[in-house]
C-alpha cells in the first residue's frame, strides 16, 4: 500500500527537499499551501510542470493554520499516514517585528493541528520542526534532548510552546508525535532575507559586477550550520521507528558569519574586505549564544548524521548563486 504524507510549509526550504525525499520513497505526497495573490511555488516546480507527478502523486490543497474547519476538512479527506508540521514563521529577527503573528503561526497553529490530529478516526504519525531556538542562552555545550529551555526571542518563545505541547499530546493522548529540535539548516533554497543566503548571492553579485558592497550586522555571531538536505532526512527517519521520541539534528561545530563571507568570498575569488560593511543598526536586540547541537541519539537510534560539510555547504550556495545570476550562453546555438 502506497504511503502518504501531508506537509505544512511544503514551498518552503524543507519543503521541498522533503518533498523530493518522500517522492523518491514511493509516497503519496500532500502539502499545505497557503491562499495568496502570488501562484509562485519555485522550489516545486519540476514537479508542479510534470504532469506524472503533479496530480499523480503529489497533491497541493489550500488552507492555513489559523483557518481549524479548512485544515480539519483537507486533513479529513487526505487522511494521511504522517504529518509533516514545518509551516510558521521562521524568522528570527523578524520575530521581534511580527511577535504576534509569529506565535500565532508557531505556537498557536502547532495547537490547532494537535486537536485536529487528536480527532481523527486514524491518527497520522506526526513530526514537528522545533528549533534551537528553544535554547537562547544555554548553561550547557552542547545542547541535547535534556538541556533546559531558555528562549530569547519571540520565535523561539513560541517554538518552546509549541514542542512542549506536541509532548503533552503525546504523553496525555497517546499520539505518535515527535519533536526535531533543528539546528540552523541551509541550502541554495534558503530565504533571501536568511544571512547565509544574504551573503552568498551578495558575492556573486559582486563578482558580476552588480552589487558593490555588502552591508551586515554580527559577523562574529556564531552558529552550528548544515544542510537542509541532511536535516529532512532525519524528519523521515524520526517517524519510522515503533515508539515516538524527541531528537536534536545538528553538525556538532560551530561557524561564525565572518567564516560564511571568507568561504563564500573565495568561491568567487574575491577578497571580501573591500566590499563588506558593518552596520549596527542590523544588530539582534538579544542574541543566543553558544548554540551548538549534539546528535549523538540521533545518531544511535536513527542512525542520522549530516553528510555535508559546512565548507561543501557554502561553497555550494554561492556556485549556486553564481550560476543564477549568469548571463546565458549565447556561444552555442539554441
Amino acid at each position: 500500500m502506497t504511503p502518504s504524507a501531508f506537509i505544512t510549509g511544503i514551498t518552503g526550504q524543507d519543503g521541498s527537499y522533503l518533498t523530493e525525499l518522500l517522492l523518491d520513497h514511493g509516497y503519496q505526497v500532500h502539502g499545505l499551501v497557503r491562499r495568496t495573490s502570488t501562484l509562485s511555488r519555485s522550489r516545486l516546480d519540476r514537479f508542479y510542470r510534470d504532469p506524472s507527478i503533479y496530480g499523480q502523486r503529489l497533491f497541493l490543497h489550500y488552507a492555513d493554520l489559523d483557518d481549524s474547519t479548512t485544515l480539519r476538512r483537507v486533513l479529513m479527506k487526505v487522511t494521511p499516514d504522517e504529518i509533516y508540521h514545518l509551516a510558521g514563521q521562521s524568522h528570527v529577527g523578524l520575530s521581534f517585528e511580527m511577535p504576534e503573528s509569529t506565535c500565532e503561526m508557531t505556537a498557536m497553529g502547532t495547537l490547532r493541528l494537535l486537536e485536529i490530529i487528536r480527532d481523527l478516526p486514524k491518527a497520522p504519525r506526526l513530526y514537528h520542526a522545533s528549533s534551537s531556538e528553544v535554547f537562547g542562552q544555554p548553561d550547557q555545550m552542547p545542547q541535547d534532548e535534556q538541556t533546559p529551555f531558555a528562549p530569547v526571542n519571540p520565535y523561539g518563545v513560541a517554538k518552546a510552546f509549541a514542542t512542549r505541547m506536541v509532548g503533552v499530546y503525546r504523553k496525555t493522548f497517546g499520539l505518535f508525535a515527535c519533536n526535531g529540535i533543528m539546528f540552523n539548516h541551509e541550502s541554495p533554497r534558503r530565504g533571501e532575507n536568511f544571512v547565509t543566503r544574504k551573503i552568498c548571492r551578495a558575492a556573486a553579485a559582486i563578482k558580476l559586477g552588480r552589487q558593490t558592497e555588502l552591508v551586515l550586522g554580527d559577523t562574529l555571531a556564531q552558529r552550528d550550520w548544515g544542510h537542509a538536505r541532511d536535516y529532512v532526512r532525519g524528519m523521515w527517519l524520526a517517524l519510522q521507528p515503533e515508539t515516538p521520541d524527541d531528537y536534536v539534528f545538528a553538525t556538532g561545530q560551530l561557524h561564525s558569519v565572518q567564516e560564511v563571507v571568507e568561504i563564500a568570498f573565495a568561491t568567487v575569488k574575491l577578497d571580501w574586505r573591500p566590499h563588506v560593511k558593518q552596520d549596527p543598526r542590523l544588530f539582534r536586540p538579544s542574541e543566543p549564544a553558544r548554540l551548538v547541537g549534539c546528535a549523538a541519539k540521533a545518531k544511535t537510534l536513527l542512525n542520522w548524521e549530516p553528510q555535508t560539510s559546512f565548507v561543501q555547504l557554502i561553497v555550494e550556495m554561492t556556485e549556486a548563486e553564481l550560476a543564477d545570476k549568469a548571463p546565458p550562453d549565447r556561444s552555442r546555438p539554441s
